[in-house]
């Protein structure tokens, strides 16, 4: 038994089928409230089962809104980054960024456990988030009482970029009753093409094209390539007058900044109505994750917030 894809220190994938994750430290949800250091807002979670045959899970994070009790807070629904392989709501770095994020922005955050590949290669990642839309419009689940489904905002980082984009184009296909998305908030999106960026042809850069690669082959569909509408927004299609509000951020010393700034220029080609991109300058890919509570971070989610409040 050998290995035939490896990213040291996450996954291993071996010629026999079997595949080892490797997890960093993880994060009980917790019914109590809490709030990061020096950090003045609080919040509370919990886990909840979207679909116990897939299986689909997910973990709320309600924030402290005892000032305004009576007023209905905006629900962001995330999805976790990882390349579609790797990665959880219960990894620590997520739960502590969207604790905070949800403390911050007086908001909803409804975080999904999606199935990963290669075992559940896409478009499964799409359908499982997509389902969770579909559980959010029809729950009773009481920490959603105060939720305003009229004001629902998608976000995710990496891979999680990706399928809030490719949701964003279900929803508008289905139209879910009682659901309206108001806003899209990709965090250094996950994209690519057969057609190599300048970046991506650079000689420094190999190692992690190589690794990026990998991710792409073990999560497309048997028999598709990087054109695949997955992976290149490029062949997606939707009635795009009809796309919501978008905020791209990319980080500046992300190889797959490029990748963010073709699909917001992308997306005003297609008459896109709102879409603005910010920049995390000297940051690295999904840094958030990785130092939830840096300055650089704090920023981000302030950003997040007045987006939110603004729509």
């Amino acid at each position: 038994m050998s290995i035939v894809a490896e990213a040291p220190g996450f996954i291993q994938v071996f010629s026999n089928g079997v595949v080892k994750r490797f997890l960093p430290q993880t994060a009980d949800p917790s019914s109590e409230w809490s709030k990061a250091n020096n950090f003045p807002n609080r919040y509370k979670s919990k886990d909840v089962i979207i679909d116990p045959s897939k299986p689909i899970t997910a973990r709320i994070f309600l924030p402290d809104a005892s000032d305004s009790p009576s007023q209905f807070l905006p629900v962001l629904v995330y999805f976790h980054g990882g390349g579609f392989c790797i990665g959880s709501t219960t990894w620590l770095g997520y739960h502590v960024f969207l604790g905070n994020l949800s403390a911050t922005a007086k908001t909803i955050v409804i975080s999904v456990d999606y199935r990963l590949a290669p075992e559940n290669k896409l478009p499964i990642a799409y359908e499982d988030c997509y389902a969770a839309l579909q559980w959010l419009s029809s729950n009773s689940e009481p920490w959603l009482q105060q939720g305003d489904l009229s004001r629902v905002f998608l976000s995710g980082d990496s891979a999680g970029g990706n399928i809030a984009h490719q949701v964003a184009i279900k929803v508008i296909k289905t139209n879910i009753f009682n659901i309206r998305i108001k806003g899209l908030l990709p965090i250094h999106p996950y994209f690519g093409s057969e057609t190599r960026t300048e970046l991506e042809l650079a000689e420094a850069l190999a190692n992690e094209v190589a690794m990026n690669d990998m991710f792409w082959k073990l999560s497309l569909p048997e028999g598709s390539d990087r054109n695949f509408y997955g992976c290149n927004f490029e062949k997606g299609e939707t009635e795009w007058s009809l796309f919501p509000a978008v905020l791209v951020f990319v980080a500046g010393l992300d190889f797959l900044k490029e990748r963010g700034v073709f699909y917001g220029e992308f997306l005003k080609k297609k008459g896109v109505k709102a879409v603005s991109l910010v920049e995390a300058e000297g940051e690295s890919h999904v840094f958030h994750a990785w130092n939830p509570e840096s300055e650089a971070t704090f920023l981000l989610q302030k950003q997040i917030s007045s987006f939110i409040q603004s729509l």
